[in-house]
């Protein structure tokens, strides 16, 4: 009897901290910077946290991932690619990411790459021929909400 009473009160506890999964720097989720209105996104040369839903990962290697922000989606890559998220069954969760967030040009090449990552067909790889203005984020740490 003992016993099914330590494990009942220890299983709660396994399951709360199993409710998030960490990738990167450890940092805490709280204190996430709202982005709704266009004049916050802008280049910002502190660290923010942001919150989004995953639109996205890298099927290679885990190495980036598109976040939906207040109906924007900001392209999300590691520091150093010193980390890697979840190459599959990622997309739908929540996540928050601790960074620097900028304005960037893609150019076709860094694109292509992109988009073969994603695992896109060669003839929607080859209908990339312009450069693109995107929001990105530098993230030093990422959790994903299981």
């Amino acid at each position: 009897m003992r016993k099914v009473l330590i494990l009942a009160l220890f299983i709660p506890l396994i399951s709360f901290g199993q409710s998030q999964s960490l990738f990167g720097e450890k940092f805490i989720a709280e204190g996430t910077k709202d982005l709704i209105e266009s004049k916050d996104m802008k280049n910002i040369d502190e660290n923010i946290k942001i919150k989004g839903k995953i639109k996205s990962t890298c099927k290679m290697k885990g190495c980036w991932m598109e976040l939906d922000v207040a109906d924007k989606t900001i392209f999300v890559r590691f520091k150093n690619y010193g980390f890697f998220v979840p190459k599959e069954g990622a997309e739908g969760k929540l996540a928050v990411v601790n960074g620097k967030l900028s304005i960037d040009t893609l150019s076709v090449a860094q694109l292509k790459h992109y988009a073969q990552d994603a695992g896109k067909s060669e003839e929607e790889i080859s209908l990339i021929d312009k450069q693109e203005i995107t929001m990105s984020f530098l993230a030093e740490g990422v959790i994903i909400m299981n």
